[in-house]
């Protein structure tokens, strides 16, 4: 099994094969990698490519870039290997002088690490500050939203990110418990509030619901979806990977019509003019051996999707 070798404690990747078969259309490309994590698609893809090749590695946590770089030295040293820090809905402004590029890499949700270093506030499964920031800079922490939304608030937050069917009960169970101040307490008040079948189910999607509202990271999934048709040259390729239905949509949105609102654009003929080409009909999905190996790959969807010529501003 391939993957193995580019994993390490900081991050497993996921489903590299298919990123490699999928994303490199051309071994002297530049590539980008806008969630680097801690690494691991960065190394399939330097593997993958020839000296020539360079990959651009993007990501806003800095204990992220510190592991890229550290990592592969003797690729930073040859510049081969480009390190950027920023959310990646900003990625076009990010990497404004290097465009456009042939590849794309998302792989969206959190990391291994993030999840495993508990301090951080991303698992239920320490006692730890409600921080849940990929961004350790930025203003709003998960606690600020636990203790300061007004509950019909938290209620819609918990319905739309995270699709749980019993976020009254939690959010009345939260303000009874206010303030709360770990990830333990909070998964506590949830269980305490669903039905013990339910209970763990319960837990992620509020910390994804989460999650998701502390890194705003479906505003910034959109930002780079709306952009990617002028980040990525004719011919080249996106490659996407999502963790839940709510990401999974956006992007087959985006590849199918070239927008994430309203219907593609078509020509006179009623031909569809949409910057996108999908390449796989249904989402790659990760097998059981790599599922057995890293269980957290278990809900991973990869799109595909090829550069059309249709120019980028037709597309809106």
């Amino acid at each position: 099994m391939l993957t193995a070798s580019y994993a390490t404690a900081y991050h497993a990747p996921v489903l590299s094969h298919a990123v490699l078969n999928y994303l490199i259309t051309d071994m002297d490309g530049l590539y980008v990698d806008a969630t680097a994590g801690g690494g691991g698609h960065v190394a399939a893809l330097l593997s993958g490519l020839s000296s020539n090749g360079k990959v651009i590695a993007v990501d806003r946590d800095p204990s992220a870039i510190h592991a890229v770089r550290s990592r592969f030295p003797e690729a930073v040293h040859q510049k081969q290997l480009m390190t950027l820090r920023g959310a990646f809905g900003r990625l076009q402004t990010l990497i404004r002088e290097y465009l456009p590029v042939t590849g794309l890499l998302l792989d969206l949700g959190v990391s291994s690490h993030q999840l495993d270093a508990g301090e951080r506030g991303f698992s239920h499964r320490s006692s730890a500050p409600l921080d849940m920031r990929m961004d350790p800079d930025s203003p709003t922490t998960a606690a600020d939203i636990v203790n300061g939304y007004a509950e019909k608030d938290l209620v819609r937050l918990l319905r739309r990110y995270g699709e749980e069917p019993h976020a009254r009960k939690i959010c009345q169970s939260i303000m009874e418990h206010r303030p709360v101040e770990t990830t333990m307490d909070l998964a506590t008040i949830i269980r305490r509030a669903v039905p013990t079948k339910m209970e763990s189910r319960a837990v992620a999607r509020t910390f994804q619901a989460l999650r998701i509202a502390v890194n705003q990271e479906l505003d910034e999934l959109a930002q780079i979806l709306e952009s990617s048709p002028q980040i990525v040259s004719e011919g080249g390729r996106m490659v996407i990977i999502s963790y839940h239905s709510l990401e999974d949509r956006m992007a087959k949105r985006m590849i199918r019509n070239g927008a994430l609102h309203g219907d593609a654009q078509r020509d006179v003929y009623g031909n569809r003019l949409v910057p996108w080409k999908p390449l796989t009909r249904r989402p790659v999905m990760p097998d059981q051996v790599e599922v057995k190996a890293n269980p957290r790959s278990r809900s991973a969807r990869l799109r595909v999707a090829s550069r059309t010529s249709v120019s980028a501003n037709h597309s809106h």
